[in-house]
């Protein structure tokens, strides 16, 4: 330990490793495998269990709930990890769980994401930067979620579902499918329901390839062929010369579980 501030009545494993100024507060318990890094701030009642690697600048929330193991019948206690990167702030009753054996044994989340109250990434789940995950959702195991997409409150996605840059999710949608990147979804089942341009707008995103992805857009939802038929109509002109449509070209053909259409 170094200059790390520890209330009193917080416990910390001897075998856990602790940055420069770290704060954790009262009644927290960090345990044996936990590395938190530089700046860290630990709520007061947060459990941080390991193995659980934390970069620098997180702040963790009262009763925030960090490294358990996976909720997963066939898990027998395997040494997997939960990492995570820098400036994330994980809010009152969040809970993310490390990871099982099915994959690389990792969850991972990324650099300035905010996970709102009450809401649950699962096993093996691998979220990017800028992601804001609203009140209540709850993520399943293995879900992608790629950098800034906006996930509303009390939305469910289920295992293995992928989520696309930028994407938008409406409040309470139950996502089954993958949502293609700069897209917006809503709804019980959800339904796609255009493009993010707010998104894209604040994002920066250039008018001209504002404009492309609308094409795309339309030669892939609505001019009625399919997959493959549309891919090779977006790819035959000059769309894919922007980079925003090639990475939509490339997760819809990465697809497994299918494009929510």
């Amino acid at each position: 330990m170094t200059n790390a501030s520890i209330h009193a009545s917080a416990i910390v494993d001897p075998d856990a490793q602790l940055g420069e100024r770290v704060r954790i507060g009262p009644h927290a318990v960090i345990g044996a495998g936990v590395r938190i890094g530089d700046d860290c701030e630990v709520g007061a009642s947060v459990v941080l269990s390991g193995p659980l690697t934390l970069g620098a600048r997180n702040r963790l929330h009262a009763h925030a709930v960090l490294g358990e193991p996976p909720q997963d019948v066939s898990y027998r206690d395997e040494p997997t990890q939960l990492v995570v990167g820098d400036d994330n702030t994980f809010r009152e009753f969040v809970t993310v769980h490390r990871a099982s054996t099915k994959e690389a044994g990792v969850t991972a989340i990324g650099d300035r994401n905010l996970l709102m109250v009450a809401s649950h990434v699962g096993h093996d789940c691998q979220l990017g930067n800028d992601i804001i995950i609203a009140n209540s959702s709850q993520l399943g195991g293995h879900v992608h979620i790629d950098d800034r997409a906006y996930i509303s409150a009390a939305c469910a996605i289920h295992q293995f579902v992928h989520i696309g840059a930028l994407a938008m999710l409406g409040g309470g949608a139950i996502i089954s499918r993958d949502v293609a990147p700069y897209c917006m979804a809503a709804g019980n089942r959800a339904r796609l329901r255009g493009l993010n341009v707010r998104g894209l707008k604040r994002a920066g995103i250039s008018p001209a390839s504002q404009r492309a992805l609308k094409a795309a857009y339309r030669a892939f939802f609505r001019a009625g062929h399919g997959t493959e038929t549309a891919i090779a109509a977006i790819e035959a002109g000059e769309l894919h010369h922007h980079p925003e449509v090639a990475r939509f070209v490339a997760f819809v053909r990465a697809s497994e579980r299918g494009i929510l259409r």
